[in-house]
């Protein structure tokens, strides 16, 4: 298949000279696009890309009709069943590999100096003569952060399949890490694509980021159904509906195992639709007297539109700010993905000779991110933005786990200037882009698949999605529930588990790739928490005595700059030194007498266990 070209580049960097100040905002040339609702047809062809004419079903199929009987397809899930992020799986059958998606996680108070969490991709490396392509279903960062590394890690070329949006952004990614030459593949919804042994068939999904597409696959084992993220949005933002006719063409041919999203699994009623976020917007838009500060993700093109036409229809001009956002938005609007005119967009430097209610201004920072353009409005250390008595601040977001902290701590902060601050607990500024459970089942009823695997979530998620999937017929044998690294094996005689592969995380740290350990954040999180010691002596050996005086050194401590402490600790050092010399210790003997007579000490005084680390001279 040729590489699709495109009218511009989605990888261009914003204009920093559009930065300056007295400069007019960069001009776009809009992409039109064709926002058909996927043609439903008996024969189910879906929009004009496909490169193949399928005939009306007649008759439901046998799933096994043209299988091979010794073929194998095994599907090898290396992310995104212990968490939410990081999704990545391997589909394997014969000498031919797919990879589904890539993504990353970002890390937690759990994971000190920790910039990015990566799946263990050692089997794809180990495996690499056999990749045909890899396959995007959307450009979310939990679905794509993965690319860039494991494109340095490939010794080869291959192909990546995504819709227009997601090829975009993942340009910008790449251009980041300085990769080129990329072989980029753009695909649409009703497309088939030939790989391998494998027939790969996109599909429309509805979620909170346009060009988002669940992905049918054939082979000659068995044909596998991922949705990918999705949620049923009846009145979608961009017009493009879910494609519920491919899946019951789906049902028709056959699907012997099922993959699908289980992010909303617990959650039983149906997802709000996008559209009734813009009403909540323009609402509260229209009603402030001062500026308007928006926060959300980068990624959620949708609601940027819907920003965007709020602002307009109120009167005011948008300004964005924020890494990401300005990158996003300068790759939406250049795909034609994001519709607003030159005019009523403008640039940060230059909000000063304007009313502040005649402003909007759309910035990262929805997850309370220290270094984000919300926090650092909110801390005053903005360049070009300062928050005033009065302003209207909305978090368009839910906090991901692990950051409600870091979200409530920078609403307090916009609190106490005596901003009107807006979240999902005071109006409905948001909703999620992931299917509920009745959504979920009426995916399963339509499709029916012979067996099933609940993906994308933790643990609670999957278990709850497979206990929505019994309840809609599939037999409790054919449920899997499995962790990354544990394979299925999918033959003509049905699905059973597999062996278990490498699999795990991969810790991104500054330059580091791999390198950090669980003992470096373990020993990290023991430095946070209950500080730091240092012992320094000499000793000799032969003597079996100390040499001079014993030092100690304390840090995070409480009382560690006590000095009836430190001179306490220094004498318990001491003695436990000599005691340990007279019985002819050895050095490593020695240093653990050491620490374990100030531990014992600082325990007894302070109820801490700090990192001990001594350092003994030997004379």
């Amino acid at each position: 298949m040729e590489k699709e070209k495109h009218t511009e580049s989605a990888s261009r960097q914003p204009d920093n000279g559009a930065a300056e100040k007295g400069k007019k905002t960069k001009t776009y040339k809009h992409v039109k696009l064709e926002h058909k609702r996927p043609q439903l047809t008996k024969g189910g062809e879906a929009g004009d890309g496909a490169q193949k004419k399928r005939k009306p079903t007649q008759k439901k199929r046998s799933s096994s009709a043209g299988k091979d009987p010794k073929a194998k397809l095994k599907i090898i899930p290396l992310g995104g069943l212990d968490a939410i992020g990081k999704n990545m799986t391997v589909f394997e059958c014969g000498n031919d590999m797919i990879v589904d998606d890539a993504g990353l996680m970002f890390p937690d108070d759990n994971h000190p100096g920790v910039d990015l969490i990566l799946p263990d991709y050692t089997y794809v490396l180990e495996h690499a003569d056999k990749l045909r392509g890899i396959v995007i279903t959307h450009g979310h960062e939990d679905h794509t952060g993965t690319i860039p590394y494991l494109l340095k890690d490939l010794d080869r070329q291959v192909p990546i399949y995504a819709t227009k949006l997601t090829l975009g952004l993942i340009e910008g990614k790449l251009a980041e890490h300085r990769i080129k030459n990329a072989k980029l593949v753009e695909i649409k919804p009703g497309q088939q694509v030939k790989m391998g042994c494998f027939t790969t068939e996109f599909f429309a999904v509805n979620h909170s980021i346009p060009g988002a597409v669940g992905v049918f696959l054939q082979s000659p084992a068995g044909n596998v159904l991922h949705t990918g993220d999705f949620k049923l949005d009846q009145t979608p933002i961009d017009g493009v509906h879910f494609d519920f006719g491919a899946l019951a063409r789906y049902h028709e041919i056959g699907v012997d195992l099922m993959m699908s999203d289980s992010t909303n699994a617990t959650k039983s009623t149906f997802t709000p639709s996008e559209a009734e976020v813009g009403k909540t917007l323009n609402r509260i838009i229209s009603q402030a007297k001062q500026r308007v500060i928006i926060a959300s993700f980068a990624s959620h093109i949708h609601r940027m539109q819907q920003i965007c036409d709020a602002a307009r229809a109120n009167g005011r001009k948008v300004v964005v700010t924020g890494r990401s956002m300005v990158q996003n938005t300068d790759i939406a609007r250049k795909l034609g993905y994001l519709n607003i005119p030159d005019e009523d967009l403008i640039d940060a430097y230059e909000l000063k000779g304007i009313p502040p209610e005649k402003v909007v201004i759309m910035c990262t920072g929805s997850q309370g991110e220290p270094l984000s353009a919300l926090a650092r409005i909110a801390n005053g250390e903005h360049k070009t933005i300062d928050i005033e008595e009065g302003d209207t601040v909305i978090i368009s977001a839910t906090p991901v786990p692990g950051n409600e902290k870091a979200v409530t701590r920078v609403i307090n902060s916009l609190a106490k200037i005596g901003a009107d601050v807006y979240d999902k607990s005071r109006a409905r500024v948001h909703v999620s882009g992931h299917a509920g459970a009745e959504e979920l089942k009426i995916v399963l009823s339509i499709v029916q698949p012979k067996s099933f695997m609940p993906v994308h979530g933790e643990s609670t998620h999957l278990r709850a999605h497979a206990r929505l999937a019994e309840a809609t017929g599939v037999p409790k044998d054919n449920i899997f529930l499995c962790e990354n690294g544990e394979s299925l094996e999918l033959t003509p005689r049905g699905v059973h588990r597999g062996e278990v592969v490498q699999s795990g995380i991969v810790y991104v740290d500054g330059l580091s790739v791999g390198d950090t350990s669980q003992d470096v954040l373990d020993e990290r999180c023991a430095l946070g928490e209950q500080g730091f010691a240092c012992i320094a002596a000499a000793v000799s050996l032969s003597r079996h005595e100390v040499q001079g005086e014993v030092q100690v050194e304390m840090r995070g401590i409480t009382g560690g700059d006590d000095a009836y402490l430190a001179h306490d600790a220094e004498a318990a050092v001491k003695s436990a030194l000599r005691k340990a010399l007279g019985k002819n210790a050895t050095l490593k003997e020695a240093k653990k007498a050491a620490r374990d007579a100030l531990l014992s000490l600082l325990w007894e005084r302070t109820k801490q266990r700090p990192m001990v680390i001594a350092n003994l001279l030997e004379i």
